[in-house]
């Protein structure tokens, strides 16, 4: 990708990039834009951090203090040096079989965590019967905990936000994760998952209705099997419930929004997305602390304060942990994957999470559903082909400009 024959191996070695950054840089950083765009969001219900901006590589601090500073991981200066002699490659093989196995660590860490923390969840919901509200506060608290430390382990470097200026954006972060987890205590893990997927065709919406975006007619003829897929599971599931539909219905529009806004926000304050989250999370907290006393009890069985077993204590923290970990490694993967294997890593996990749900907790399962299952992906697997081959040949175009 780059020029002068350098090649990008993600997790080896570290090098500041000019302020100059070069054609293939920010061809980059487009086709990445793809890779969230096609997913719409993560596969787990713990994950808070959908809106990361793939343009984003994992900066440490500048001297200078500059927010936008980029780092990209470099394993070998050139093909000539690998040439030079005996010691260049094996030197060359030594930093790839390096990279290659820093790259399945962080998907299998993304792999388990994103599936984990929708069985977990959805355990403590059946089991346990912890209120909806309250685990999402501890999911925020938590995060935002992970975050601290990472800031000053300097995985990034935070910058002062107007807290106004995102005042919106962390309500609308508290909607969508509280709708979300709603969606999966009163669904089967099928409906919530197949739900979700509806987030991409909103979201075309909302981008083609206020922000006068364009898609090509490939583009929103790959919304019509997701659809109907959707409708089609959703029909034929023998679980469903007005409320469960009402909280995925409410889910999706929040998520869309939120997802439109939190990569506008980027934009506009120049964050990436975990400096964006450092600031979010806490504000959020205080936003269900606020609301939480309304709608949850307090006292007593089923309230925050009430008599819960140590189990449920523990697994409760437990979920917290591994919704961290789903937001730290997706922002690991964004900054050190192609686009497609980000895609295709996200289209594994959604069927792993669908199987997992049948099998753990029974869902059950008619040729109708399955079919809507097989529809739905069918629509998310052209998306995403037409969508990265979009962005491809945007790439060439802008690799010939002079």
């Amino acid at each position: 990708m780059l020029k002068h024959g350098v090649f990008l191996l993600c997790g080896v070695r570290h090098l500041r990039v000019s302020p100059l950054r070069s054609v293939s840089s920010r061809c980059g950083s487009s086709l990445r834009r793809g890779a969230l765009e096609a997913l719409g969001k993560e596969a787990g219900t713990g994950s808070v951090i959908p809106g990361a901006d793939p343009e984003e590589k994992q900066g440490r601090r500048k001297e200078d203090g500059d927010p936008r500073s980029e780092i990209l991981s470099i394993a070998i200066p050139s093909w000539e040096k690998l040439n030079s002699g005996t010691s260049g490659t094996m030197t060359g093989q030594l930093l790839g079989f390096s990279a290659n196995r820093h790259i399945v660590t962080g998907l299998l860490v993304n792999l388990l965590s994103s599936i984990c923390i929708v069985f977990i969840n959805k355990w403590i919901y059946v089991h346990y019967g912890f209120p909806n509200m309250t685990l999402t506060l501890v999911h925020f608290v938590v995060t935002w905990l992970g975050l601290y430390i990472c800031q000053k382990m300097d995985i990034f470097s935070p910058k002062s936000l107007p807290v106004r200026r995102i005042l919106w954006l962390a309500l609308s972060f508290c909607g969508f994760v509280a709708f979300t987890n709603l969606s999966l205590q009163n669904n089967s893990i099928g409906t919530y998952q197949l739900a979700k997927a509806m987030t991409t065709p909103v979201i075309i919406l909302i981008q083609t209705t206020y922000y006068k975006k364009t898609f090509s007619t490939k583009i929103k003829l790959t919304l019509v099997p997701i659809t109907l897929g959707v409708i089609l599971n959703s029909y034929y599931d023998v679980r469903f419930n007005v409320l469960g539909m009402v909280f995925a219905t409410l889910g999706v529009l929040v998520t869309s929004l939120y997802q439109v806004w939190v990569g506008a926000k980027q934009h506009e304050l120049q964050v990436n997305s975990m400096q964006l989250l450092y600031y979010q999370a806490p504000l959020s907290s205080a936003f269900l602390l606020g609301i939480i006393p309304l709608f949850e009890p307090l006292t007593g069985d089923g309230g925050i304060f009430g008599p819960w077993s140590l189990p449920a204590l523990v697994t409760v923290l437990f979920s917290g942990v591994v919704a961290f970990l789903v937001n730290l490694s997706i922002y690991w993967i964004i900054g050190n994957t192609s686009a497609v294997t980000y895609n295709m890593f996200g289209h594994f996990k959604f069927c792993i999470t669908l199987i997992g749900g049948y099998l753990l907790f029974h869902d059950p399962l008619s040729l109708n559903q399955a079919l809507g299952i097989l529809c739905t992906l069918a629509g998310i697997l052209s998306y995403t082909h037409f969508k990265l081959v979009e962005q491809e040949e945007g790439k060439s175009r802008l690799a010939q400009r002079p």
